[in-house]
């Protein structure tokens, strides 16, 4: 979520993809592309919000975005919870 020209600039959801295909978490993998995101655009990251969600085929759940404040819900049986995801910046 967030400024998705920078997500397509990245491929972003591509490669969250094909890194939890080869063994990350989803948490490591949204991690990962937004590290791809600050690397490639030093200059920028700073004044944009970009988000990951992901989802393993196991049920496995991660989040992780460029600033705080990026938040995401998770209903599994009875129990709802909003998680604050991981940031880049704090």
């Amino acid at each position: 979520t967030g400024l998705g020209e920078f997500v397509i600039k990245i491929c972003g959801s591509h490669m969250i993809v094909e890194l939890m295909r080869q063994g990350l978490s989803p948490m490591a993998a949204c991690k990962a592309a937004i590290d791809r995101i600050v690397k490639k655009y030093p200059d920028n990251y700073k004044d944009l919000q970009v988000g990951f969600l992901a989802l393993s085929k196991a049920g496995e759940y991660g989040a992780y975005g460029i600033h705080k404040g990026f938040n995401y819900a998770v209903k599994c049986n009875d129990q709802n919870q909003l998680i604050d995801s991981g940031s880049y910046t704090s």
